[in-house]
């Protein structure tokens, strides 16, 4: 199998073991710190993930530019490149050395009105440790970016999957003996030092990467910073998509808030990684689309196409999460987290019709058209982080997620907007498509799933057998009357290479 094949095992390997561990650890983690202790560690994290925004993009622009060089077998600019790019990597950790001072001199007054003095003092021990980490780790993330310059997945992918093992078993051991937040805090820095080492010495000894300054000039950092920038902007929204509201909220409220705002963005977060698994696959589809000048109606085609395949899988799992989600959460986490429930809900209202529309962003990726979409998705969600803060001084978290979702609600139609007048593809007919027997069919089972809620019971057994009965009704009139012979087709295909996998096993 070749390193691509088994960087993408390992990929999906990554999400499933994160989205397992985390759903098993968090109930454990929030047992053993209480809500207002998993706020503040959740807290500090988030304002530390401001600050993590000084990389510039850097990091996606080393694996750019290294492959380029290794292709042109240019190792005078390769190496070049790197040293330049560590240059600019320590002046970079001298920045964040900098502004994290300024931070940690002012943490009593920025949050005086919601931490006590014994949480500032324990924030200010998390807050430095978190610093130094971030000015370690940075400058050394270009290891990673050259093992994927290189094509060489599997060694950083197998330690990260490593790390992120011991990682939790640690952590699960340091809570049980007693340890807090700045326990975890200390885990986190120990496994990142581990993996940079790891990832270094794969690099000098197996890679045989130098780093040599041959000759400084400021065209190559323009260069950098050119393809970076974008990549900022990028790294600038999600920042104000998932977790600009911890921080509002540990400022204008407390950390037992920040706490149930953090569990309601996890588990949104899930809802959209389970959605880019299915639709990250088909960039190299856009790609040869845009090279090839396909017409507007063949990007239709495929945007229909791969949103109804998202769309199916995604009614899915809002349909149980309305029906049953409720009880997932308070047997997960407890009934104290009742309006991370609803804030899930809220993002994956909002979250749903975008994730079937991926494939524009693809489209957009692949022709190099990604400057309007990230303007545009920065100024809308910093105006609905803006009208979240003041939501939030009634409302509380759920108030805070409502002004973020209103900004990503109005940048959506814009974005439809320009996908119908510059690629062409017709916004009316892959609205009228998606929906298409979809809808109805969603409806009526959301209708069996009301009676199915009704099962009396609230264990984790009564929990699991509504969602087997909810998952058989869901599948059985999905396939039989939600989807069109396109779908059928996939389907069947899917399930007999499935099956000739097995009985291929089998007599082997």
């Amino acid at each position: 199998m070749s390193q691509l094949k088994k960087g993408a095992v390992l990929n999906y390997t990554t999400i499933i073991l994160t989205n397992i561990v985390g759903l098993l650890l968090t109930p454990f983690i929030i047992g053993k710190l209480g809500d207002s202790e998993f706020g503040l560690y959740t807290l500090i994290g988030a304002l530390v993930g401001y600050i993590s925004l000084l990389d510039f993009g850097l990091s996606n622009t080393v694996i750019r530019f290294v492959a380029k060089y290794r292709a042109e077998q240019n190792r005078v600019e390769e190496e070049n490149f790197l040293a330049t790019t560590m240059l600019i990597y320590l002046s970079i950790s001298f920045i964040i050395l900098i502004v994290g001072s300024i931070c940690y001199l002012n943490l009593e007054d920025i949050f005086k009105d919601s931490l006590t003095l014994e949480q500032v003092r324990r924030a200010k021990i998390m807050f430095v440790i978190l610093i130094f980490n971030l000015a370690i780790c940075l400058p050394c993330g270009v290891f990673n970016g050259i093992c994927i310059g290189y094509e060489q997945f599997v060694f950083p992918k197998s330690i990260n999957i490593i790390r992120y093992i011991v990682r939790s078993l640690t952590i699960v051991t340091v809570l049980m003996f007693g340890g807090k937040a700045i326990s975890m805090v200390i885990v986190d820095t120990l496994m990142n030092l581990f993996v940079i080492i790891a990832n270094a010495g794969f690099v000098f000894k197996k890679l045989k990467v130098s780093f040599k300054l041959h000759y400084f000039k400021f065209l190559v950092v323009k260069k950098i910073f050119s393809y970076s920038f974008w990549i900022f902007i990028s790294a600038i929204v999600a920042l104000f998509q998932w977790q600009s509201g911890q921080v509002i909220l540990g400022v204008l409220t407390n950390t037992n808030v920040v706490a149930i705002y953090a569990i309601g963005i996890v588990l949104g977060s899930y809802y959209g990684t389970f959605s880019s698994a299915i639709s990250g696959v088909f960039l190299p589809r856009a790609t040869q689309m845009t090279v090839a000048n396909a017409s507007p109606k063949e990007l239709t085609d495929m945007m229909i196409k791969i949103g109804r395949i998202s769309f199916i899988s995604l009614l899915y799992i809002l349909g149980a999460f309305i029906l049953f989600g409720k009880q997932f959460v308070f047997l997960w986490v407890g009934e104290t987290y009742f309006d991370s429930w609803v804030i899930a809900l809220i993002i994956m209202f909002a979250y749903t019709i975008p994730l079937t529309q991926s494939f524009g962003i693809l489209i957009l990726e692949a022709s190099n058209r990604v400057s309007f979409k990230a303007v545009m998705f920065l100024i809308f969600f910093v105006i609905g982080t803006i009208i979240g803060g003041f939501l939030s001084k009634k409302f509380g978290a759920i108030g805070m997620i409502s002004g973020i979702v209103l900004g990503w609600f109005i940048v959506q139609n814009i974005m439809n907007y320009y996908y119908h007048k510059v690629l062409g593809i017709n916004i009316l007919r892959f609205f009228k498509e998606l929906f298409n027997k979809t809808l109805l069919i969603f409806v009526l089972i959301l209708g069996i799933g009301y009676l199915i809620s009704y099962l009396p019971g609230d264990s984790w057994l009564n929990f699991f057998l509504k969602a087997i009965m909810y998952s058989v009704v869901y599948f059985a009139l999905m396939y039989y009357k939600g989807s069109i012979e396109f779908e059928k087709l996939l389907f069947n295909k899917s399930i007999g290479n499935l099956k000739n996998k097995i009985i291929k096993k089998r007599t082997s």
